[in-house]
């Protein structure tokens, strides 16, 4: 089987170019190749030597993802859906700003996570990706955005592993997949412009600290564990108290002074004011100092297995407004895509599920979310 070599970071390109009998600068000109120009075809790479092009043809490709649909929103949003083999497909998604191009990538075909409002997570899950597939959806679009603005310069100056699956559950294959994209050989993005969101795999958070910090943004989505084990089922591995800690230690590696904080409005289950007080109480708590953490409150987008709904607007400014008079840095999420299911917890793909999550999901149905006694509540009754 040929080796791909999307699969590779610059110093594993460079160990496979050592294994061949080539010095560590071809590895570095096959990487600016691949990575910078988009080149799939060795000859086309011209500045290597013919006797390392033939031997490349023999042992290696760079092999991209096939795509199965292209979807292009109103707002200017652009999904693809990449067949990853095996039945199974994932989405990437690009959203155009005036200052920026990010484009969201899926770690794995499906997620374990089985969080209550993704409908990712309502598909179950088949398995996690390569670091080459990861790498590729990134590959794609960069190079065909390049061409079809017909623009030299780089397009896409952010990358979100937001997509399918929860990242650091695939952590072997993400690492790698950071590297490359941080490296100024290939895509030389800041890491303070690569983002992992997790829904707060503590350990892994740990390691990524040390091994490869880049921005870190925790789905959050509740102010207190009684309702977080409902929303969010790993919080039962991982409670509020030990997520929230390790999110602070992670300040002292991150690029950037503060975590983000996702949060999905749901009506009726998260949404209240209690519940923003609450929240307002637990990171305070937690926290170093009051800047700490921005908090991203993220609309929810229906769908049918979900049994839920998203807040009205005049709710979700409301829960804002309670977070900005405590001092904390808050925005809104601007739904975007969402004509194409490309919207923030719409993406699904196509996934054969090697789980059973969807029958576990489908039991937490039967769970009625309702707004829990909180803790500010609490201290109005002993007022």
């Amino acid at each position: 089987m040929l080796a791909n070599l999307l699969d590779h970071d610059l110093e594993g390109l460079a160990a496979f170019c050592e294994r061949l009998g080539e010095k560590r600068f071809r590895a570095t000109q096959l990487f600016r190749w691949i990575h910078q120009k988009g080149a799939s075809n060795f000859d086309d790479m011209t500045d290597l030597a013919r006797p390392l092009r033939e031997k490349l043809r023999g042992v290696a490709q760079v092999q991209p993802l096939a795509v199965n649909t292209e979807q292009r929103s109103a707002d200017g949003t652009i999904k693809w859906l990449f067949d990853v083999g095996g039945g199974d497909a994932v989405e990437a998604v690009f959203i155009p700003e005036s200052d920026r191009g990010t484009l969201c990538i899926s770690s794995q075909a499906g997620c374990a996570v089985g969080c209550r409002f993704c409908s990712t997570g309502h598909q179950g899950f088949s398995r996690n990706l390569s670091t080459g597939e990861i790498v590729a959806q990134l590959w794609y679009a960069e190079h065909f955005l390049r061409r079809h603005l017909q623009r030299d310069e780089r397009v896409i100056t952010n990358v979100v592993m937001m997509g399918m699956g929860e990242p650091l559950q695939n952590y072997a294959a993400l690492v790698p997949a950071l590297r490359v994209m941080l490296d100024d050989h290939a895509y030389g993005l800041s890491r303070r412009r690569v983002t992992v969101s997790t829904s707060g795999v503590v350990p892994m958070m740990e390691r990524l600290a040390r091994d490869c910090p880049v921005a870190l943004a925790v789905s959050l989505h509740a102010p207190n564990d009684s309702l977080r084990d409902n929303l969010v089922p790993l919080n039962r591995k991982y409670p509020l108290h030990e997520l929230l800690q390790t999110c602070v230690a992670y300040l002292d590696h991150a690029p950037r002074d503060f975590v983000t904080f996702e949060y999905c409005m749901i009506d009726g289950v998260n949404d209240t004011p209690e519940h923003a007080r609450e929240l307002v109480e637990l990171v305070r708590t937690a926290g170093p100092r009051s800047n700490w953490c921005k908090f991203n409150l993220i609309p929810f987008n229906p769908f049918p297995a979900s049994g839920l709904e998203g807040s009205s607007a005049a709710r979700i400014a409301a829960f804002a407004r309670i977070l900005v008079d405590a001092g904390l840095v808050t925005t809104t999420r601007k739904t975007r895509g969402d004509d194409i299911d490309a919207a923030c917890g719409q993406l699904a793909g196509d996934v054969r599920d090697r789980t059973r999550v969807a029958g576990r999901i489908a039991r937490q149905r039967t769970i009625t979310l309702k707004p829990v006694t909180t803790f500010a509540t609490e201290h109005e009754k002993d007022d």
